[in-house]
């Protein structure tokens, strides 16, 4: 299992994580990269770097036989997935190991057995993990059976895709009538984004909220918790903002050893290794259920390093290499508080519309208790053909209230020119009163979140704002370019004067 060169068969700025972990270890890096990506940031940062196709990760990213040709050529004995593209694919996984090369993270069978929900929700239930109610999932059933199990679950109910995830393949159905079109539409959606169109039903589980528990597990079968992650900030089942612990949890120290206990033994029961995530539903009284697991690194992972202090790619090389797990379940301690905000590339005012173009300046913020990743720079150009996520904010505070207020004066400083982000989503966001008391569910950005006051406000006078933000963008540019030229002396007036007065003397 010993390696000294890894592939990472990802972009952005998971790429450029996980190279700086390598970095630190002294391994040598290979990157990958599509024709947009020709001048990316992790291209510049790894050792080496591959070509491996034109822009559409259909025909660069996600070809596996290319990025297995590479890791050959290039002589990568481990390949690192990040997480999107190829991180959740058993093929791929099964594929490294057949070519003798060591892949970062858990087994093909592990990812098999959880990457089908409906499966998954078997082997939870028989290792006596709770669930959501619902169908097994276990098996495929046609429409008349799905509609007959909803009767007897009770209405409301998801219609979800076994396969997948991102609320692909997910239908809320809350009228009887609305079943057998809701049931053909999640197939057909399914079909479309994973290849297969089995879905399977949960019941909805209202005003929940999402946590999740971050697990590490070794060859050697010791598996720890790092605590919880609170996602229940999403959009359309797009988590938008995460953070560490949760609010809702916080210091009911028993519960969150309660959830995490579940957690390792979710892990447990496939024999899992390396890192990865037990997704909850979590509802009012404390019930939690299992969702689903993510066999990878996730994109929040920062929040759970920032308030534990362990570097989860690192950890995830040294399991990779046989290593026993660096700490033990006492070892780990949260201390503090985390908050992530995504940072993507789309138009917040016009229903988070994607925006293009090239960064013509991409100034990110720093100063205490403040973190960014990033696979961008200025100059970088934001393209159609992937994730519009452009960076991740993430910033610590001793308490919930200094992270936030980090996070403002962070996200004021983030100076972005070109390409339209959710920033101001994220500033209005953290200025809510339900959302500063911790008081918000799944549901909270699409029911009870406006950007309405911001609208008007950029309606009023468009044409205003837009030369008003020049103006100060060139006073800035500016002030910063000013020079003081050096005077015609060849030193200062004060030693003048200095030489002046011991000659007179």
């Amino acid at each position: 299992m010993t390696f000294n060169k890894v592939l990472i068969a990802n972009r952005g700025e998971i790429a450029v994580r996980v190279i700086r972990a390598c970095r630190e270890l002294g391994l040598k890096t290979v990157a990958v990269y599509s024709d947009a990506d020709r001048r990316a940031l992790h291209v510049r940062y790894a050792t080496e770097a591959y070509h491996i196709g034109p822009s559409p990760s259909n025909e660069s990213y996600l070809q596996m036989e290319k990025i297995i040709a590479v890791a050959k050529k290039s002589g990568a004995e481990a390949v690192h997935p990040g997480y999107g593209f190829l991180a959740e694919r058993a093929e791929f996984a099964q594929l490294c190991a057949d070519e003798g090369i060591t892949f970062i993270g858990p087994s093909p069978e592990a990812i098999r057995k959880m990457g089908d929900k409906g499966m998954a929700r078997k082997i939870m239930m028989d290792a006596g993990v709770p669930v959501v109610p619902g169908t097994p999932g276990d098996r495929k059933l046609n429409d008349d059976e799905l509609i007959n199990a909803a009767i007897k679950i009770g209405l409301p109910v998801l219609v979800k895709a076994t396969a997948g995830g991102g609320g692909k393949g997910m239908r809320t159905v809350r009228d009887q009538a609305e079943l057998p079109g809701a049931i053909e539409s999640a197939r057909r959606e399914a079909l479309a984004a994973f290849g297969d169109d089995n879905v399977y039903l949960e019941k909805l589980v209202e005003g929940a909220r999402h946590i999740e528990i971050q697990v590490l597990a070794d060859s050697e079968g010791n598996v720890i918790h790092l605590g919880e992650r609170e996602c229940s900030i999403q959009r359309r089942h797009q988590k938008l903002l995460e953070e560490s612990p949760s609010p809702f949890i916080n210091d009911d120290e028993e519960f969150r050893q309660k959830m995490g206990a579940i957690g390792v033994l979710a892990a447990k029961s496939v024999d899992y290794v390396n890192a990865g995530t037990i997704e909850c539903l979590v509802d009012k009284d404390k019930n939690f259920y299992f969702l689903e697991m993510n066999t990878r690194l996730q994109v929040e992972h920062p929040v759970t390093e920032l308030v534990t202090g362990i570097d989860l790619v690192v950890e995830q090389l040294r399991i990779a290499r046989g290593r026993t797990l660096g700490y033990t379940q006492s070892d780990v301690k949260m201390n503090g508080w985390a908050i992530e905000c995504r940072v993507n590339a789309e138009d917040p005012y016009n229903n988070f519309m994607p925006s293009t173009g090239t960064l013509n300046k991409h100034a990110v913020p720093t100063g205490p208790g403040v973190r960014v990743d990033t696979g961008i720079d200025t100059g970088a150009s934001i393209t159609p053909y992937y994730d519009p996520m452009m960076s991740k904010v993430i910033t610590w505070g001793e308490n919930r209230a200094q992270a936030i207020l980090r996070m403002r004066r962070a996200l004021d400083e983030y100076k972005v020119l070109g390409v339209l982000t959710n920033i101001p989503f994220h500033q209005n966001l953290l200025s809510q009163h339900r959302f500063m008391a911790g008081n918000f569910d799944t549901k909270f950005v699409e029911e009870r979140f406006s950007m309405e006051a911001a609208e008007e406000g950029k309606e009023l006078y468009p044409e205003m704002a837009a030369i008003l933000a020049t103006l100060a963008e060139h006073r800035q540019t500016e002030r910063a370019a000013h020079i003081i030229r050096r005077g015609k002396r060849d030193t200062s007036n004060w030693k003048w004067v200095g030489r002046y007065e011991r000659m007179h003397r």
